[in-house]
């Protein structure tokens, strides 16, 4: 029986995309925050911009050969800004400021048509909800659920930057799943993409992965070996009421 839907943040419940006014806007944001810390970068806002695309190269390779995510202070110290070698001291009680920042800026963020409507109707149907997201802030996510006046419908939302696995490791599933005491062959896991999210869950034993495509998708899913497939997937975020009432209908089938 289901009793458990699990969702993706980032392209899941909410559009995301990253453009040439995102990108610009998150570099000077940066540069002003840095400037206004003492930590002047010294370069102009060009020379700027190649050294962090830089560091955030370097970070992907690391984090995307292990599956782990660094807290903020370590991604921005050691990481992004470390061609800079500003003094750890002045630069580590502001990481989180700018991992948010940058969370909310690189990024354009929009919640999904009819994504409270879908998660109210889940709700009724007796199913336990939760997020689990990879991000490189602590509370970005928390702040943004709020936002969108959902963070009231979820359980738990479990987020790579808190535990260090990011998906597709197994392991920041079964952390959720510890949290919301449910068991992987009772739960839908609802996501952006198949590298990340469907073989991620069905790696750790879920009983259905849905996905829905995003702006994202492509780009992520380039050049995967394609482990796994979706058992289901939607156009549109509320067309995951349906398909979890009709798994529900089959698994009453099943049981009688």
């Amino acid at each position: 029986m289901i009793t458990t839907v699990l969702f993706d943040m980032g392209g899941t419940l909410e559009d995301i995309w990253v453009d040439a006014e995102s990108d610009a806007r998150a570099i000077q944001t940066l540069h002003r925050m840095l400037t206004d810390y003492g930590l002047s970068p010294d370069a102009s806002l060009e020379a700027f911009k190649a050294r962090v695309d830089a560091g955030w190269a370097r970070y992907g390779v690391y984090r995307d050969a292990t599956d782990i995510e660094l807290k903020p202070v370590q991604i921005w110290c050691d990481y992004v800004l470390s061609d800079f070698q500003f003094p750890p001291e002045t630069l580590r009680p502001h990481c989180e400021e700018i991992a948010h920042m940058w969370e909310v800026t690189h990024f354009h963020r929009r919640l999904r048509p009819r994504v409270r409507e879908m998660l109210l109707g889940l709700r009724e149907r007796g199913m336990k909800l939760g997020v689990i997201s990879n991000t490189a802030a602590l509370y970005q996510v928390f702040d943004s659920l709020e936002e969108y006046g959902i963070r009231d419908l979820f359980q738990d939302v479990t987020l790579s930057s808190i535990t260090g696995f990011r998906k597709p490791c197994t392991d920041i599933f079964t952390v959720s799943l510890r949290q919301m005491r449910s068991k992987p062959e009772e739960c839908v896991y609802v996501g952006d993409t198949v590298s990340r999210d469907v073989i991620g869950s069905k790696r750790a034993g879920f009983a259905c992965a849905i996905q829905i495509g995003s702006k994202l998708t492509g780009e992520k899913d380039a050049q995967i070996k394609r482990e796994f497939e979706p058992d289901i997937v939607v156009q549109e975020i509320y067309e995951v009421l349906p398909a979890v009432e009709r798994l529900l209908t089959d698994c009453r089938a099943e049981e009688e």
